[in-house]
């Protein structure tokens, strides 16, 4: 494959930042300096180095960020923290987005990678993936609530959402807490509406203090991870995604 294709494909920038590179002399093959882009190398070679370092080819990256408030689902914000900010400069790399977008104020599971496909395929709407969120409601969530989202709701601007599972975990009296009245619960939907969960919520009169996403399709969120905190995609976390 083309020389310039490879330097990519490992990272390094895009086609114009690799020339840039190629151009100051930082790329060798086989200990020799190159600067044409169009130099023929394989992909599997361990024989490319950049300022002395060997590069691995590698097309695909996935990683599983258990992501914080306060930070955007974006790569790029003029005002806030992004997801890919979260990356570490080893594993940052021009091409990674999120699959999908999670509120600002949002926590849980967020898929990183720089697989276009997946990406699609995962928030195509007609693919009906499943999105399962805790929640912590202000108020008491009642068994006519649970039918009102199994039944879909009308949201502001008349947006229709589709029929979801909610499930309620706990209710907490007012001595319970400093608001009052509260219920923990769980809710499982099959599209990704702007704020949805969120308006769901406000269509039945009630509000969302806190919101974490805990499953996305049949792959559920490590509890072992921090928050804040990613990691690498197992090989059969891929696959899950991919099914």
């Amino acid at each position: 494959m083309r020389l310039d294709k490879f330097l990519a494909a490992c990272g390094l920038g895009s086609r114009s930042e690799v020339k840039l590179l190629l151009k100051k002399q930082k790329i060798t093959v086989r200990n020799e300096i190159i600067q044409d882009g169009k130099f023929q190398v394989d992909k599997n070679s361990t024989e490319v180095k950049y300022d002395g370092r060997v590069l691995q080819y590698q097309e695909f990256f996935y990683y599983m960020l258990n992501k914080p408030a306060g930070v955007v689902s974006a790569t790029k914000d003029n005002l806030n923290k992004t997801v890919v900010d979260l990356l570490s400069s080893k594993d940052f790399r021009a091409d990674i987005f999120p699959v999908g977008r999670l509120d600002k104020n949002t926590e849980g599971l967020l898929i990183l990678t720089n697989d276009g496909a997946l990406g699609h395929d995962l928030t195509q709407p007609k693919k009906h993936v499943e999105k399962e969120y805790f929640a912590h409601i202000d108020g008491r969530v009642t068994d006519e609530v649970v039918r009102a989202f199994a039944q879909g709701l009308k949201m502001k601007n008349s947006e229709i959402a589709r029929p979801a599972e909610l499930y309620i975990d706990k209710i907490y009296e007012n001595s319970e807490t400093q608001l009052g009245t509260a219920s923990d619960i769980r809710v499982i939907i099959h599209e990704g509406k702007f704020h949805q969960v969120k308006r769901m919520f406000e269509a039945v009169d009630m509000y969302v203090l806190y919101l974490k996403r805990l499953r996305m399709g049949d792959l559920q969120l490590d509890v072992n991870l921090e928050l804040g905190k990613y990691r690498a995609l197992k090989i059969e976390e891929i696959k899950i995604l991919k099914n």
